[in-house]
């Protein structure tokens, strides 16, 4: 498998995305060719550890960072790691593309180089969701759109039940939208008018409504919702989880959120696998990103997205 990896994206490039590269590159039985993307001055330093014959560095003109606007950045920065990181994988030379930078540019740039997936209007970003009995669920989506109308949650109900299935081995996963009660009248003029047509939607286990309680409880696999409430979701764990962690506070269940664990998350929606990580990724991190990625094409999840949306959807 040929895996590319944005060395200019994370709080700590280059210096931890090539650590993991060269451990993953010396593993025993590696069966992965790395493509590392970067600018020459930043990744000259290590040349000497990226020397090495399951890693391939291909130097780049320039970088997107973190605080740039996406669609200005993607569109004036041909040159940059992401941008051609993604010409890469559209032109088939890499099967996955990971980075942990600007995840709005790697959004822009996988929908303007690699495209969507026909039938997907709006890609989704995902993060898991830890249940009780050791399940992991998939919550969709948790950013990359702030606001969606009714019809775009069935979307994002057929792509985080293809990742539980696919991914994290859920048979048929319950589908359960975000909401402020059970009670189907509940909520506010996208989730009321989104709930019939989850109802309807094919190719889903739907529940119903489901409550911020009972979002890891076992009640739920696929919790789906728009991104602006399940990034709220998100960032309210993470909070949680580090204050629990500062104050020495350490338990089975709560290592479950510790992003560290998961690495990163898949642009669903996109016609290849395209994976961004957090922004204070670490070595560990990249590490688990780049198991992630290779999940994610050895379960042939994009196939099976297409297949399902095709199943489901007049297109």
């Amino acid at each position: 498998m040929n895996i590319g990896i944005d060395a200019m994206g994370g709080d700590y490039a280059p210096k931890e995305c090539i650590n993991a590269v060269v451990n993953e590159a010396n593993s025993d039985n590696c069966d992965s060719h790395f493509f590392v993307f970067g600018e020459p001055k930043a990744l000259s330093e290590y040349a000497e550890i990226l020397s090495h014959q399951n890693i391939t560095i291909v130097h780049t003109g320039e970088s997107i960072s973190m605080g740039e606007h996406p669609i200005k950045a993607v569109s004036t920065k041909k040159e940059s790691s992401i941008n051609v990181g993604m010409h890469f994988l559209a032109e088939g030379k890499i099967d996955t593309f990971l980075g942990a930078g600007n995840t709005g540019a790697m959004m822009v740039s996988a929908l303007y180089n690699v495209k969507g997936i026909p039938g997907i209007d709006r890609p989704a970003l995902s993060s898991v969701l830890p249940q009780q009995s050791g399940v992991t669920g998939v919550l969709v989506d948790v950013g990359a759109n702030s606001d969606v109308k009714p019809e775009t949650l069935p979307k994002f109900a057929i792509l985080g039940t293809e990742y539980a299935k696919a991914v994290y081995g859920i048979e048929n996963p319950r589908v359960g939208l975000v909401n402020i009660g059970e009670e189907e009248e509940k909520g506010n003029v996208t989730t009321k008018a989104a709930y019939p047509m989850l109802k309807a939607q094919k190719g889903i286990n739907f529940i119903g409504n489901v409550e911020g309680r009972d979002l890891f409880n076992d009640k739920v696999d696929v919790a789906v919702c728009d991104g602006f409430t399940g990034n709220v979701v998100v960032k309210t764990c993470e909070g949680f989880f580090y204050n629990l962690l500062k104050r020495g506070i350490e338990d089975d269940f709560l290592s479950k959120f510790n992003f560290q664990n998961y690495g990163g998350t898949p642009i669903l929606g996109i016609r290849k696998s395209v994976i961004v990580g957090h922004g204070i990724s670490n070595s560990k991190t990249f590490s688990n990103m780049i198991k992630l990625a290779k999940n994610v094409v050895e379960s042939e999840l994009i196939s099976k997205i297409e297949q399902s949306i095709s199943e489901t959807t007049e297109i």
